[in-house]
């Protein structure tokens, strides 16, 4: 499991006082205000960075990070990715699942055969779209619980029913 959940990332400064864009990953915008300290990833390393929130506006969120004074300095900023640490997240409701956790889980069918890699969740819409790394390119399904009836993130495995996921699903070989 994963210790650090990315929530955002940095767009553009927005003014000359160091404030930045950020476009939400958070599920819930609005605790982006209880957030007071953000991380920012280099390479593998998390630098705590004190967060002040100035606003939400239009699904984006403004702030600004200690030391960020100037438009130059929240340049420097822009693309990177930010991050909370797990104890300062809100719980996922019951059966649901960090999709952090979920990247990286391994699909696996009812005869045990390695069906791909989960790799990206894409929300449009209401159901997720997952995508999988197979051995012959890419599959993307829905995230249906009648295609994946089981998801044990701790196991890194989520358990497929091979007869609904070839009705629902989409390979580029």
């Amino acid at each position: 499991m994963q210790d650090y959940l990315m929530i955002g990332v940095v767009l553009k400064p927005q003014g000359i006082r160091g404030e930045i864009k950020i476009k939400p990953y958070a599920a819930d915008v609005s605790l982006f205000g209880e957030w007071k300290t953000l991380y920012v990833k280099e390479n593998d390393t998390f630098s705590p960075v004190p967060c002040a929130v100035s606003r939400i506006h239009d699904g984006f969120v403004y702030a600004v990070l200690a030391g960020c004074k100037t438009a130059d300095d929240a340049e420097k900023l822009r693309g990177k990715e930010l991050y909370i640490d797990r104890a300062h997240a809100a719980q996922p409701e019951d059966g649901a699942v960090y999709i952090a956790d979920l990247v990286g889980c391994t699909a696996v069918d009812e005869t045990g055969r390695i069906v791909g890699v989960l790799t990206d969740v894409l929300q449009y819409g209401s159901v997720d779209t997952w995508v999988f790394r197979t051995e012959t390119g890419t599959l993307m399904a829905p995230a249906l619980l009648s295609v994946f009836p089981e998801v044990d993130p701790e196991n890194r495995r989520i358990s497929v029913v091979s007869e609904k996921l070839r009705e629902v699903a989409v390979i580029d070989d």
